[in-house]
C-alpha cells in the first residue's frame, strides 16, 4: 500500500445501506492492512477550525514565562501546557522538537456517575482560545464516535458498542506546535517514531508536511493531497481490544528539509479516548487457534498510567 485510503465519511452517516455497509468494509479492510485512512464529509466546520489554528499559533507566540503558567506537570501534562522537549516517544531518550497544549473532556453532567478529570485550563490572554477549542473537541468527539460505530459493524458488534465507553471518556484535544529550528538536532526529530495509545486519532490538518506512515513493508509513505479530509488512525487501545486484528501502525513527524528549518509547523489531533473503568480486554471474537490472546485484561486507566511513564510524562 502506497498510499493511505480515502473515504467518504457521509456513505456511512446518510448514504444508502450499501454505500453504509462499503465504507465500513473499506475503513476495516484499512485498519486491518495499514491502520490510517483520509475522510473526507467528517462535519468539522472549517471556519472553527481554522479559527482555532490561529489561537493556536497566537498561544505559542506569548513568552514562555506566561505559557508556563499553564503547566500541568504533576497531573501527567493531561490539561494545559507541556514544554518544549519534554515528551519523548517510547524507546527514545531524546525529547521531541515540539510543545503542546490539551483540552480534556467536558463532562456532560447528565452522566449518573461522571468520572474525576482534572479541569480545563483557561488561557485569559486569550478569551477565544478556549471557545475554540471546546467547539472542536466537541465536533471531533462526535465524528469519532461515527467512526466506532462503523468499526463496530466491521467486528460484527453492536453498531452502538462503543458509545457507552467513550461516553465522557477521557479524550484529548492536543494543539501542537514544532517551533523553527535554530540549530543541528542532532538525532531528535519533531516527533519520534511511535503508536498513539488511544482508541482512534483524528488529525484536523497541519500546517507544513512532515507526518509519515510506516506501512508493512517497512516503507515511509509521507501523509500529503489530504486536503478537506482529516486522517483518522488506529490506536493501541483498540489494536489491543481486537487482538492485533486492527492496526496500531508506527508514525513519525520528520523534519524539514535544512533549507526549510525556520518554519514553524503546527498540528491538532483529537486522541479518543474511553472512560478510565473501561475494560481493554481482548474480546473474544478475536481470539483463535491461530491467532491466541496476546494482551493481559486491563482497564484503559491502567493502560494509559503505563503509556504515560513510557514516554516521560508521569
Amino acid at each position: 500500500m502506497k498510499m493511505i485510503p480515502k473515504l467518504d465519511l457521509s456513505h456511512f452517516t446518510n448514504g444508502t445501506k450499501v454505500e453504509k455497509q462499503q465504507f465500513v468494509s473499506a475503513l476495516g479492510e484499512a485498519y486491518e492492512e495499514i491502520g490510517f485512512v483520509a475522510v473526507r464529509n467528517h462535519g468539522i466546520p472549517h471556519s472553527d477550525l481554522k479559527s482555532l489554528y490561529q489561537n493556536v499559533e497566537a498561544f505559542f507566540n506569548l513568552p514562555t514565562e506566561i505559557k508556563n503558567q499553564y503547566d500541568d506537570t504533576s497531573g501527567g501534562g493531561q490539561r494545559g501546557y507541556t514544554g518544549f522537549g519534554k515528551e519523548h516517544a517510547k524507546d527514545r531518550n531524546a525529547g521531541d522538537l515540539k510543545e503542546f497544549w490539551h483540552f480534556g473532556q467536558y463532562i456532560d453532567r447528565n452522566d449518573p456517575n461522571p468520572p474525576e478529570f482534572r479541569d480545563n485550563k483557561i488561557v485569559t490572554e486569550l478569551p477565544a482560545f478556549n471557545q475554540y477549542g471546546e467547539l472542536l473537541y466537541k465536533a471531533l468527539e462526535n465524528t469519532g464516535v461515527q467512526m466506532l460505530r462503523a468499526i463496530a459493524l466491521y467486528l460484527e458488534l453492536d453498531e452502538y458498542y462503543f458509545d457507552e465507553k467513550v461516553f465522557n471518556g477521557n479524550s484529548i484535544l492536543r494543539a501542537i506546535h514544532y517551533p523553527p529550528i535554530t540549530s543541528d538536532p542532532e538525532d531528535a526529530i519533531r516527533a519520534g517514531e511511535h503508536e498513539d495509545i488511544n482508541l482512534i486519532t483524528l488529525l484536523v490538518g497541519a500546517s507544513a508536511d512532515g507526518l509519515e506512515v510506516l506501512n508493512r513493508q517497512g516503507e515511509w509513505l509521507g501523509i500529503t493531497e489530504v486536503e478537506n479530509h482529516i486522517v483518522v488512525n488506529v490506536g493501541d487501545m483498540l489494536q489491543r481490544l481486537t487482538n492485533d486484528r486492527l492496526k496500531s501502525t508506527t508514525h513519525r513527524v520528520i523534519n524539514p528539509p535544512k533549507e526549510k528549518w525556520n518554519e514553524p509547523r503546527f498540528s491538532i489531533p483529537f486522541f479518543l479516548h474511553p472512560r478510565p473503568e473501561a475494560r481493554l480486554d481482548c474480546l473474544s471474537s478475536c481470539i483463535s487457534e491461530t491467532n491466541p490472546k496476546k494482551y493481559e485484561d486491563c482497564s484503559a486507566n491502567e493502560f494509559l498510567m503505563q503509556r504515560l511513564r513510557e514516554i516521560g510524562l508521569i
